[in-house]
């Protein structure tokens, strides 16, 4: 997901990053006045999607809406502020572990994330819900991911997972035909294909930068024993599906891959799951 401070003010040095006496109305301001410094943008409007109170004594995160015009074309980002009601600072470091704080200011799940059709293990009535998105080459998802789903099924009656794709396709293209292939093999009512597709050693038939979308069709057709055609996998109703995870994934702000959420809140240590169910 793009950036707002990179996209809308690059080449925009502030003189300071702190401001003082502020309120919500006044962090929307500051945003608006900032981007605006950069007169080849146009800001439409600011908003504040979400305040987290931060474990820091008084300051609090903010996630911000941002509409612009950049060249005549319109964009909407989101960009992440903190303030404690006297200074605005635009990152706030760890200077014990020197991680941004930013990884802790994230909007919790909404129920449309529990949408049924994407339950890949366990019970959807759950009372423990988790929500993962993940790219199918990325090498840490490919250790991860098989593991939640162990997890997951050793415990299908008090837990339920569910999956979205979210190809890294600057770092991996070939997990977008990958994810579509996936998507598939699902209608057609293949089962436990994430599971498959995560364990499966993509890398003896071609490298997660491949674009040869025919060598990865053969290798997927061999390894689940269908006959999928490129002209399926360019199929609009294949490629909307993929493009609405991302999308669900861009509005929580997912980065990185596996994000994963417990009970509508982000894990950044990536564990909790492992609390769940009879342990």
């Amino acid at each position: 997901m793009k950036n707002i401070s990179k996209l809308l003010t690059a080449g925009i040095v502030l003189s300071t990053t702190l401001f003082a006496n502020t309120s919500d109305e006044n962090i929307i301001k500051f945003e608006k006045d900032r981007i605006a410094q950069n007169p080849s943008v146009k800001v439409e409007e600011v908003s504040i999607n979400t305040k987290k109170e931060l474990p820091l004594s008084g300051w609090y995160g903010y996630i911000l809406d941002v509409k612009a015009k950049v060249q005549n074309k319109e964009i909407n980002a989101k960009d992440i502020i903190f303030s404690n009601g006297k200074y605005i600072a635009m990152d706030l470091i760890d200077a014990q572990t020197s991680k941004s704080l930013k990884a802790l200011v994230t909007p919790n799940l909404t129920a449309d994330y529990y949408d049924e059709s994407k339950l890949i293990a366990g019970n959807h009535n759950a009372k423990d819900k988790l929500v993962v998105f993940s790219d199918p080459l990325c090498p840490f998802c490919m250790e991860y991911i098989p593991d939640v789903i162990e997890h997951v099924n050793k415990n299908k009656d008090t837990i339920a997972l569910y999956y979205y794709n979210f190809p890294l396709l600057r770092l991996h293209p070939a997990a977008g035909t990958l994810s579509k292939l996936a998507e598939l093999a699902k209608e057609k009512g293949l089962k436990d294909v994430e599971l498959k597709v995560y364990t499966t050693k993509w890398e003896k038939d071609f490298d997660s930068d491949s674009k040869d979308d025919s060598v990865i069709l053969k290798s997927f057709n061999k390894v689940f024993k269908t006959n999928f055609t490129l002209e399926d996998v360019s199929k609009k109703q294949i490629q909307d599906i993929i493009s609405k995870d991302v999308k669900m994934g861009e509005d929580v702000m997912v980065q990185g891959t596996p994000t994963i959420f417990v009970n509508g809140i982000k894990d950044t240590n990536k564990t909790k799951f492992e609390m769940l169910g009879d342990k």
